[in-house]
């Protein structure tokens, strides 16, 4: 049975004076599939921003669990927004990808993180461009590396903010692919706009629009998007995928 190792509970979130998030209470399972969804500027980001502690709320609490028992905090990986990196620092592939494993202040990396990072080039299908710099690789290229980096340390969860950006269709197979070997050992928290990726792979979906409204699958009742995003949403699919076509609408 997964037990809870994230949970929120009645946070509230203000940037720049103005309340970003409020009341959110949301449980983070281990080996869950969690996608994260709705409309721009709704408070995606800013959710899992102050999960990784990077944003502080103003209230409510977050508790982190380890084998049923409150711990200070969980091993965390996370893949940011591409257009949130600096293309220009100077840094190989296999140093960012190696910078996802500690060291001791003193020591080197080990030969065993060494080869870790070795096996995770050649799994992201990056070992020809281990030593180029970030700055000259595609962006599908760099997402590979972050993604990479993320999950090196095999953290408790893995938190992706708009993986898809930049990828090719191609690759974008093999990311789910290899998501779901993670899922295996790591909770997986999947913020996107693409709702036909998020609804073939997750297996749970959370809609934030300034409140949260969790589903606990990806069966939703007819009118949960809509009603969620606040707006009409037209959703193309292809198989088994939902899918319709709506009339123009202005956002009120």
């Amino acid at each position: 049975m997964n037990e809870p190792i994230i949970q929120l509970s009645h946070i509230q979130v203000e940037y720049n004076g103005k309340q970003v998030l409020r009341d959110i209470n949301l449980t983070v399972y281990s080996r869950d599939f969690l996608g994260i969804i709705g409309p721009n500027g709704g408070g995606k980001t800013t959710l899992i921003k102050t999960i990784l502690g990077l944003k502080k709320s103003m209230s409510g609490t977050i508790s982190f669990y380890h084998n049923g028992m409150s711990v200070p905090s969980i091993r965390m990986g996370y893949l940011p927004q591409y257009s949130h990196i600096d293309k220009d620092f100077p840094i190989s592939v296999y140093e960012v990808i190696l910078s996802g494993l500690k060291k001791s202040f003193w020591k080197r990396y080990s030969k065993a993180q060494h080869h870790a990072v070795q096996e995770m080039l050649e799994r992201m299908g990056l070992t020809s461009l281990s030593h180029r710099p970030i700055g000259t690789l595609s962006g599908g290229q760099l997402q590979r590396v972050l993604l990479g980096r993320a999950v090196i340390s095999e953290p408790d969860v893995v938190i992706l903010d708009e993986p898809n950006t930049y990828i090719d269709k191609q690759f974008e197979a093999q990311l789910y692919q290899q998501l779901e070997e993670f899922n295996r050992k790591s909770a997986i928290i999947l913020v996107s706009h693409d709702l036909e990726s998020v609804l073939q792979n997750v297996r749970s979906i959370a809609c934030v629009n300034g409140t949260l409204d969790y589903h606990p699958d990806t069966e939703l009742p007819e009118g949960w998007i809509e009603d969620n995003f606040k707006c009409p949403i037209e959703l193309i699919g292809h198989g088994d995928f939902p899918h319709r076509v709506l009339q123009s609408h202005k956002h009120s």
